[in-house]
């Protein structure tokens, strides 16, 4: 079982940055590959990024290639996503979300845990 908080969300503008944070319990957490996605009025829940137990691989959706950064620290039990030069199409709910296997993926499906899921929000 792994249960997953999500913090660092808000009210930016575009071309500023944010950090947000993954905070995870649960023995599991070192042995799991994690996810962000996030959901944007309206629309289907998609994939941003993700990465592997060891933090090894990452993979990145097309939309935040080269501006979004994900990374872990399996000692404080935590996922990050930095976000740079966000845009207002980056306007959303980011969820955490965690698989019961080791290796990256990017399909909705793959993933069991979730988290309660943060606002972005980029203002023009």
């Amino acid at each position: 079982q792994v249960h997953l908080v999500e913090s660092g969300g808000g009210l930016v503008q575009a071309g500023d940055s944010l950090r947000l944070s993954c905070a995870a319990s649960g023995r599991t957490f070192s042995s799991t590959a994690m996810g962000w996605f996030r959901q944007a009025p309206g629309k289907e829940r998609e994939f941003v990024a993700s990465i592997s137990r060891s933090g090894s691989t990452t993979g990145y959706a097309d939309s935040v290639k080269g501006r979004f950064t994900i990374s872990r620290d399996n000692a404080k039990n935590t996922v990050y996503l930095q976000m740079n030069s966000l845009k207002p199409e980056d306007t959303a709910v980011y969820y955490c979300a965690a698989r019961l296997l080791a290796t990256t993926a990017r399909e909705i499906y793959n993933y069991v845990y979730w988290g309660q899921g943060t606002q972005v929000t980029v203002s023009s």
